[in-house]
């Protein structure tokens, strides 16, 4: 009789399999981005560097689409060899190339015209580990806006700052974005809603909800009670950053944002500091997501908390790009 196959052998053979699958994935993927890159070369330089006229160069693209297609197969459509053509104007240095990213994911990243913006969802790929769908919808809810739009210090050096690291997290007010984006619930924007239907569809699309929200964030749970004296207090969603080391407690509300939210906010935290927190944790935060604030009343409503309460606004649908964008220009000019 055969004995029991020993586990520890299996996990060793599993081990190896994979790591030598994930090893020929990264050459894989390696060898075809220098390969896309090389031929974006040879396209460029028989275009004397770009000095030919666009019309002719469309008629070459087309002519070099169709011999490499009967020669090496599908995978060299005119779209395609455009792509290779900017992706080596675009990454001239071979060795800013990185290769924790696929060709698909420099494909979106080449439909960027801004550079610094390009190199900032470039550092978030790698960053965060997005995979394409991921990347796709930052870029479609304007996430480089929104985090511009949220930071209290609208100027040049962010904008910088993000294209050369990517959204960095050292303090509260970095984890906020103005308006957070909650399209994937499939809301339609005239329609009412009760604030616990929303958090229910916000449970439902979680994996959705975390990835907008933003790095570190976990899960623990909904309508967490809080109780004082013989009152019981329920916050809607409570969640655990693990790189703020800090509970973040959110409040949903489906109006506007109101002084007294921010109290409420406050005596919230001020419960977890005390009860709540672990020796090794910091200050919780506190984030009332409403649909709409006045700033004028927000610098009162959360001027002079010791806690750390921000207020932002959320909407169903995904934000017009060319209006964040105005948006932007106006607070960075504002600044000079």
């Amino acid at each position: 009789m055969l004995q029991k196959i020993n586990m520890k052998m299996i996990e060793e053979i599993k081990d190896v399999i994979t790591s030598s699958r994930n090893k020929i994935a990264y050459e894989v993927n390696n060898t075809m981005l220098l390969a896309y890159w090389n031929v974006g070369g040879i396209i460029v330089e028989n275009e004397q560097n770009g000095n030919i006229k666009a019309e002719y160069g469309k008629k070459v693209l087309k002519e070099l689409s169709k011999e490499l297609r009967k020669i090496l197969g599908s995978g060299f459509s005119v779209s395609n060899l455009q792509y290779m053509r900017r992706f080596y104007l675009k990454y001239q240095k071979q060795q800013t190339l990185s290769v924790k990213l696929s060709w698909p994911h420099y494909c979106e990243l080449l439909s960027i015209e801004n550079d610094d913006e390009r190199c900032f969802y470039e550092r978030e790929c790698i960053n965060s580990n997005w995979s394409v769908r991921e990347l796709k919808r930052q870029l479609e809810t304007s996430l480089f806006e929104r985090l511009l739009l949220s930071n209290e210090k609208n100027n040049k050096k962010k904008v910088y700052e993000l294209s050369k690291v990517g959204q960095t997290m050292a303090k509260p007010n970095d984890i906020l974005k103005e308006p957070y984006v909650f399209e994937f619930l499939d809301i339609k924007e005239t329609k009412p809603i009760l604030e616990k239907d929303l958090e229910r569809k916000l449970v439902k699309h979680m994996e959705e909800f975390l990835l907008e929200l933003g790095k570190g964030f976990m899960f623990v749970g909904i309508q967490q009670r809080i109780t004082l004296g013989n009152t019981h207090y329920y916050v809607d969603m409570v969640f655990y950053n693990k790189i703020l080391k800090c509970y973040v407690l959110i409040d949903l509300k489906i109006g506007g944002m109101k002084p007294e939210y921010a109290g409420q906010m406050n005596m919230y935290l001020n419960y977890y500091t005390e009860e709540i927190n672990d020796e090794f944790d910091n200050k919780p935060i506190g984030i009332i997501l409403c649909k709409s604030k006045k700033e004028v009343a927000m610098e009162y409503a959360l001027g002079g908390l010791s806690n750390n309460v921000f207020a932002s606004t959320y909407t169903y649908y995904i934000p017009n790009k060319d209006e964040l964008i105005k948006e932007v220009e106006k607070v960075l000019n504002e600044g000079y």
